[in-house]
Formats: structure tokens, C-alpha cells, sequence
């Protein structure tokens, strides 16, 4: 006798009309069947719960994954961190002057002038001054008090007014002061330092040991370099999550990427703000796998769905349906419509369910275009056959002590 085992049928009238006329050993095997433990769906119960309503009320899409449905995954990137740098093509200068920056003005000159109440010079900065002025004697130097550069760009200075000091360089800044004393003071020389730099810094928060403000120098760093200046990051590069935000956009990936990725490890710009949070990624495995499902984290930048199932090890032969991986995951509307899904969009997206055909040699290749997101659930459908291979296990462990024990007798 040969019972088969399945989950439903078509025919509910026909079925039960056969179920009379099986014998009750027949009726005990179909019972068995329909309570043995399974560890997830088989490929067609998966494709049948798609086509109906009852059974799919997010009205989730399988689509098989072909080379053209690959392509677009291997394509699905979220948005790039150097993106960010094509919106302003002007050079980055860090060592400009801004708004809220305080500024230390020194003044030198010859005999007596506007600040010959002044301390006199060292000796290098007197013997450098008497040089550019032709080896005349008497260089005095003064101070002016710290001058905060207003929010509108100026500054004001003694005997020369109100400046606009927003974008100028100190040296740029010096020379203009210097010029506008030319005809009050003797030879007057001007030095000019920002004493506290304010406007060309970033900000660095979150998971970093040392979060706060990061002053840029003309060095001109990147986004790896702030988050090593703010103390690095707490957690592994590829647990660590790098969002830029820059005026009125916002970019991110793992600090991972920008590790390995030059092109994407940007020069940060004055007035960025760098969130640094711990987001691990993984991705659960049920069904027939060869190990036991679990959630299994990325611990590397990228993984493909290739990888992540050699790292489930893959499907077990003696229950699996290696035509049947399917790879369930919540898509962007654009890449939905891109693949031409209709489902209608959930608070997390679109869902699709992905079917990869192990059988196929093409499907290795297709595995390895496509990548992993977190979140993403892997299924590794059971075979048809697997019901019924636990039954005769199950019957045989039912028999066999008695068989045992006629033998003894015997």
C-alpha cells in the first residue's frame, strides 16, 4: 500500500468519499501524514498560497530569478555617499573664515603709531619686520581682543570700521586690514589667526568614543578620518552605519564600505553632520537547510544570496526541494514597478518572493549578482516526499521492537 501524503486537496467531496473506502490501516498512515512535523512549506504549497486571496493578503508576487530579475537586484543600491559630492562642484577650502569663528588680530609697527602702546615684537618677529622695512628700529605689536565674526560675516576693527571677514582667508583678511592702515600707521604689518574655528568643523555623533565637534584642517579629510578623529567607532565596521548629512540630503552606508570603497570614503565639508549608529545586519534561514534555522549575521560589507546559503549549508539532501529557494524580502516601489509588480505597497514596501531553482547550473551564477539586505528570509522549501519518508520512519520505529521481540520468542 502506498499513501501519499499531502497538506490538501483539490477536491474536498472526492477526497473524503476515498477516505471511506480506505482500509483503517489506510486511514491510520493518511492520519499519521497529516500530523507529522515539518519544518516549512513545500514548492507548491508556497506557489498556491500566492494565487490565492485567502491565503496571501499582502498579495505577494513569486517571481523566479532570471538574469534580467538578477541584474536589476545587483543594480538595487541604496543612495550613494558620493552622490553627495556632484551637488556642489566648488572646491572645498578649510581654512576659510566664517560666522561665529573668533579671531586673534596682531598689529606691528615702526616708532610711534596708532598702537605703539604695545608691548615691543620678539626678537625673530622684530628682526623679520626690521628686514621688510629696511632695518628701522622701534617695532611695537599689539593685540586686539578677541574679534567673533558677526553672524552676517563682519568684523569690526579700530581705526579701520567694519569688514567683511566670511569666506576670506586669515592671510586674505591680514592683507586687507594692513592696506586700510596704510595711511594711519607707520608701515603697519598685520597678522591674522583664527584663535577658535567654529565654521569649519563637523559634527560626530553617536556610537564613536569620542562624539562632539571635529575641527577640519587643510588636510582636507574624509568621513573615515573624522569618525578615527572622534575615537573610532564602538562596533565592528560592519555592524557601524555611517549616515552624512549634508545641507538638505542624506546619504549612508557601513563604515565597511567606506574602508574598502575609496571612492565613496568623500571629503567631509564644513557644517556636515555624521550620525554613526550600530545597525547589525543579518538574514534568517528556515526550512530544509543542512543546519538549523537560525539568524545569521553579515559580518562582511556584502553577502550574496550565493553565500548566504553555504553558510546555511545549503539545502539538506534528505529532506530538501532543491528546485524550490525561495528568498522572501520587502522591495522599494521603484524596483517593484522596475520588475513589473503590481502588489500594492505596505509600510515596509513591496513584498516578493524570489524563487531560485538549485537544479538549474545557471542559478549558481545568477546566486552570486544577487545580494543580501538585512532582514531578508531565506526559505529552503521541503521536499514532497519528505512527509512520507518520516512516516515509514515513524511506522518502522512502531514495528520494530515488536519485530524484535518475535524474533526473541522465536
Amino acid at each position: 500500500m502506498i499513501v501519499k501524503c499531502s497538506r490538501s486537496s483539490p477536491n474536498p467531496g472526492r477526497a473524503r468519499r476515498g477516505l471511506l473506502r480506505l482500509s483503517p490501516a489506510a486511514l491510520l498512515a493518511v492520519a499519521a501524514c497529516s500530523t507529522l512535523p515539518d519544518s516549512g512549506p513545500t514548492e507548491s504549497v508556497v506557489l498556491h498560497a500566492a494565487k490565492d486571496l485567502k491565503s496571501n493578503p499582502l498579495g505577494f508576487a513569486v517571481l523566479p530569478i532570471t538574469p534580467s530579475v538578477a541584474a536589476t537586484l545587483a543594480a538595487e543600491v541604496p543612495p550613494l555617499v558620493s552622490s553627495l559630492d556632484t551637488t556642489d562642484i566648488t572646491p572645498t577650502h578649510n581654512d576659510r573664515i566664517g560666522a561665529g569663528d573668533v579671531l586673534a588680530i596682531t598689529v606691528f609697527e615702526l616708532g610711534s603709531g596708532l598702537f605703539s602702546s604695545g608691548s615691543t615684537a620678539s626678537a625673530a618677529q622684530s628682526s623679520e619686520l626690521n628686514a621688510a622695512s629696511g632695518g628701522t628700529t622701534g617695532v611695537t605689536n599689539q593685540t586686539l581682543p578677541p574679534t567673533e565674526v558677526e553672524t552676517d560675516g563682519s568684523i569690526a576693527v579700530p581705526y579701520v570700521g567694519r569688514i567683511q571677514a566670511a569666506g576670506m582667508t586669515p592671510q586674505t583678511l591680514a592683507a586687507l586690514i594692513q592696506a586700510r592702515l596704510g595711511s594711519k600707521s607707520q608701515n603697519a604689518q598685520v597678522m591674522v589667526r583664527i584663535a577658535s574655528d567654529v565654521s569649519n568643523t563637523v559634527i560626530v555623533s553617536g556610537e564613536v568614543h569620542k562624539p562632539g565637534r571635529v575641527m577640519l584642517s587643510t588636510a582636507q579629510e574624509r568621513l573615515s578620518d573624522l569618525v578615527a578623529i572622534a575615537g573610532g567607532a564602538i562596533y565592528p565596521p560592519e555592524d557601524t552605519h555611517v549616515q552624512l548629512v549634508r545641507r538638505d540630503r542624506t546619504a549612508a552606508t557601513d563604515l565597511g564600505t567606506l574602508e574598502t570603497y575609496p571612492r565613496e570614503d568623500i571629503r567631509a565639508r564644513p557644517g556636515d553632520r555624521i550620525h554613526v549608529i550600530y545597525q547589525p545586519r543579518s538574514y534568517t534561514v528556515f526550512g530544509a537547510a543542512g543546519k538549523e534555522a537560525t539568524e545569521t549575521p553579515f559580518k562582511s560589507p556584502h553577502v550574496s544570496l550565493a553565500e548566504a546559503l553555504a553558510r546555511s549549508g545549503g539545502p539538506a539532501d534528505s529532506r530538501a526541494d532543491p528546485n524550490a529557494v525561495f528568498l522572501f524580502r520587502f522591495e522599494t516601489p521603484e524596483v517593484a514597478r522596475s520588475m513589473g509588480v503590481s502588489t500594492p505597497v505596505t509600510p515596509q514596501g513591496v513584498p516578493i518572493v524570489y524563487q531560485l531553482d538549485m537544479m538549474s547550473p545557471t542559478s549558481y551564477f545568477l546566486a552570486q549578482r544577487v545580494p543580501l539586505k538585512g532582514h531578508d528570509l531565506l526559505l529552503l522549501a521541503n521536499a514532497k516526499t519528505n512527509r512520507f519518508y518520516k512516516f515509514n520512519q515513524l511506522i518502522g520505529a512502531l514495528i520494530s521492537p515488536a519485530i524484535t521481540a518475535a524474533w526473541v520468542a522465536k
